[in-house]
Formats: C-alpha cells, sequence, structure tokens
C-alpha cells in the first residue's frame, strides 16, 4: 500500500462528539468536563454539538415509540458529521448503539443513518481503553474505592474491564471489589418511578454490599446509578461518597461528592 495516499487521516485528531446526557447537563455538569479532559487528554479533538438534546430512553421505555424516534434523528443529526459519538453514560450509549436501528429499522430515509452513527458510538472509558489504546491516566485519588457496574453498560456494552483498568493506574486509589457489582442498583430510568417500593429494596441491597467493602468512595459509570444510590446512602446515614468514575480518572474529584452541597 502506498502509504502516502493517505497521510492527512493518519495523524489528524479524532473528531469526537461529546453527548453530554440529560442528567450530567442538569445535575452533574462536572462530569461533562471531566470527559472533555480526558478526551482531549488522548488526543481528540471534542465538539459538544448544540442540537444534542435526550437520546430519547425515557420515552422509549415508556412505549412511546413517535417521540423516541424524533428525538433519534435529532441526535443522528447532530452527531452524524463527526468521527465518533462518546458520552460518559453506558446507558445512553446503549440507547444510541443497540435500539436506534431498531427504532428506525423501517425508515427508508433513517436506518442507513441510524446504523451508521450507532456503529461509531461509544461509552467514555470504554471509548478510551478499546478504541485510543489508553492504558493509564495521570490522575491522583487519595483513598479507598468500589465500583458498580451500571446495567446497560455491562449487558448492551460490555463495560466491565475498561474502567478497573484505568482505575489501578491512578496514583494512590485503592480498588476493592463490589460484592454483586453487576447487580441492577433499582433505578432502571422509568422503573424507579413506576415501582418505587420494589426499586428501593433494591437499592437497599446495593447499599450494604457498598458498606461491606469498606471503600470511601463508590463510583459508576451512569449518574442515574449513583443519584439513585447516593440517595439511599443518605437517607441510611452512610459517610459514603459517590461520584462518577469520569471525575476520578480526570483527577478532577476535588469538587462535592454527588448528593453534597457545595460549601
Amino acid at each position: 500500500m502506498n502509504a502516502s495516499a493517505h497521510p492527512p487521516s493518519a495523524v489528524a485528531k479524532p473528531r469526537v462528539g461529546l453527548f453530554v446526557t440529560c442528567l450530567v447537563d442538569l445535575f452533574r455538569p462536572s462530569v461533562g468536563f471531566a470527559s472533555l479532559k480526558l478526551l482531549e487528554e488522548a488526543g481528540c479533538t471534542v465538539e459538544v454539538p448544540g442540537m444534542q438534546t435526550c437520546c430519547g430512553q425515557p420515552a422509549y421505555n415508556s412505549g412511546d415509540r413517535g417521540d423516541a424516534k424524533a428525538i433519534a434523528r435529532t441526535v443522528i443529526a447532530a452527531f452524524e458529521p463527526l468521527d465518533y459519538l462518546v458520552a460518559p453514560s453506558g446507558s445512553c450509549t446503549g440507547m444510541i448503539r443497540k435500539h436506534y436501528p431498531e427504532l428506525l429499522a423501517e425508515d427508508p430515509e433513517w436506518a442507513a443513518r441510524a446504523e451508521a452513527v450507532a456503529a461509531k458510538s461509544y461509552e467514555l472509558v470504554s471509548f478510551l481503553t478499546d478504541v485510543l489504546g489508553v492504558a493509564s491516566v495521570a490522575a491522583t485519588h487519595r483513598g479507598s474505592v468500589t465500583y458498580h457496574d451500571s446495567c446497560s453498560g455491562l449487558r448492551e456494552l460490555g463495560v466491565q474491564r475498561q474502567p478497573r483498568k484505568l482505575l489501578k493506574s491512578v496514583s494512590g486509589l485503592e480498588l476493592k471489589e463490589l460484592p454483586e457489582a453487576d447487580v441492577c442498583c433499582g433505578f432502571g430510568g422509568t422503573f424507579c418511578v413506576k415501582y418505587p417500593d420494589i426499586s428501593n429494596a433494591i437499592v437497599e441491597k446495593k447499599t450494604q454490599r457498598i458498606a461491606e467493602t469498606g471503600a470511601e468512595t463508590l463510583l459508576a459509570g451512569d449518574l442515574g446509578c449513583l443519584l439513585n444510590i447516593a440517595g439511599k446512602l443518605k437517607r441510611e446515614g452512610r459517610a459514603t461518597k459517590s461520584r462518577h468514575v469520569a471525575e476520578v480518572l480526570a483527577g478532577m474529584a476535588d469538587q462535592p461528592a454527588i448528593g453534597e452541597a457545595a460549601e
């Protein structure tokens, strides 16, 4: 092959579209800034398309296929020009990667476009490790942490070893494995609203397992899980802090933990 045939693309930085997610935008913007920092440090040119809104998962889970399709089209159009779509959420990424093609499969105008965007959509930590080959980060975190595997990230995207790999490179961090780390926290998007009693019973078991580790901080890759677990930890009077894994990997865990008020 003639190496001179593709010189620009061989050295060009990948253009990554950061899908911020609703929960990050509304409740934890620091996760978005941490994601941006990690991606730029990994050599990416990062853009945040202004057209992006929700991924459509609440409508999809509630059976509102019409609105879910409309939202999917908006997201697809916003991220089509970019090399990748990356989100600090296995849940949102799973929606885009797995369910957009199903939603729009019978739409002659959008089916192929949905497939194309789905194929280049990744959860943040998986993208860093599996696509960019990042093996370590230059971050420091003094203390012990445990990690909860979110359902969508684990089961739809295979995100499990990737965050642990990078966490082990964080200076000063002690990783304590969480018993039943792959068991649901009870959030489940609209599930916790429709079935609050069941949701509460599930998250109660999760906080018990977290307490068993003795870890000072709980980490996860989905803010929905973290908000749910952090709320339960607070109601139980537990001292365990909750943070998004991106904040620790980016060395940006100096702000109040999830559920804590700024002083």
